[in-house]
């Protein structure tokens, strides 16, 4: 399986950091968000990442390659957990840059995969959504290949928030999987068919790369994937993972916020100093 992260939009919630900073380099805690992500196709057993980036994203490609002159740095001054992390990134996965002109939506960043998927199935990770346990895509994989089709990761959201999102319909074959019947892209309440909304991890067929070039501008004159999975469901079952894990949508600053404190409380180096600290400031 191969993976395409799309990391070429232009961050607007988080202006003005990512003015020149890509959204996806935001750090929760050490790392930036993109690297987790990639870690997290690498567990699945990726080991083929193709970023899809756009202007102002040189610093994505510029991470996950060599420092020499930082390693050299780390090296001389015997810092050598420092430099066993640094020299690790390179060596994560085979990583590969795509770029997208200009931001015309998630579909058309994902047709910009296209000759890199080589005809086969391959999962869509969005750059900016950290998933802390990486059990998504292995659950994907799994009802993929027992069910067949294409398979997203989905997650409950309170039903005035559904115009955020992209929304499943359908019913539920057994526990915590839905067969889908409809995909709207943020659609009015009244008008939703769920309070599904998809999560930012999708396994694909490449039925999807032969729909994407026929799909019309939709909502806010961008291509958008939910329009291509709408079509997709004519000719090939959509299956939908409910997921029990927490993730986190950290071009949000709420929820990049929220992910760095969760993070942290998980580690023994930062949780009992950080649980005192947010103690003193609710005083």
């Amino acid at each position: 399986m191969k993976a395409i992260i799309p990391a070429a939009g232009l961050g607007t919630r988080f202006l003005p950091a990512t003015k020149e900073q890509p959204k996806e380099m935001l750090p929760v805690l050490s790392k930036p968000v993109i690297q987790y992500v990639v870690e997290e196709a690498v567990s699945a057993g990726v080991d083929d990442v193709l970023v899809i980036t756009g202007r102002g994203k040189r610093a994505i490609q510029y991470h996950f390659d060599r420092s020499l002159e930082l390693e050299d740095l780390l090296e001389r001054s015997s810092n050598t957990d420092k430099l066993r992390q640094i020299r690790a990134i390179p060596d994560l996965a085979n990583v590969f840059y795509v770029r997208q002109g200009r931001p015309r939506g998630l579909g058309h960043a994902v047709m910009c995969g296209a000759p890199h998927t080589g005809g086969e199935s391959f999962y869509v990770m969005l750059g900016d959504v950290l998933v802390p346990h990486n059990d998504c895509l292995p659950r994907l994989q799994a009802v993929h290949e027992r069910f067949g089709g294409s398979v997203l990761a989905v997650q409950p959201v309170e039903r005035q928030y559904v115009s955020r999102y992209g929304i499943i319909g359908g019913h539920e074959i057994e526990p915590g999987v839905w067969k889908v019947t409809d995909l709207v892209e943020k659609p009015p309440i009244n008008e939703s068919p769920s309070n599904l909304s998809i999560f930012g991890r999708y396994l694909l067929t490449p039925e999807i790369m032969r729909i994407l070039p026929r799909v019309e501008a939709g909502r806010g004159g961008e291509i958008q994937l939910t329009d291509a999975l709408k079509q997709l469901l004519r000719t090939e079952d959509i299956y939908a993972v409910v997921m029990d894990c927490v993730g986190y949508d950290t071009g949000n600053v709420l929820s990049w916020l929220e992910a760095n404190i969760s993070l942290a409380l998980d580690t023994e180096e930062l949780g009992h100093q950080l649980r005192e600290s947010i103690t003193r400031l609710l005083k």
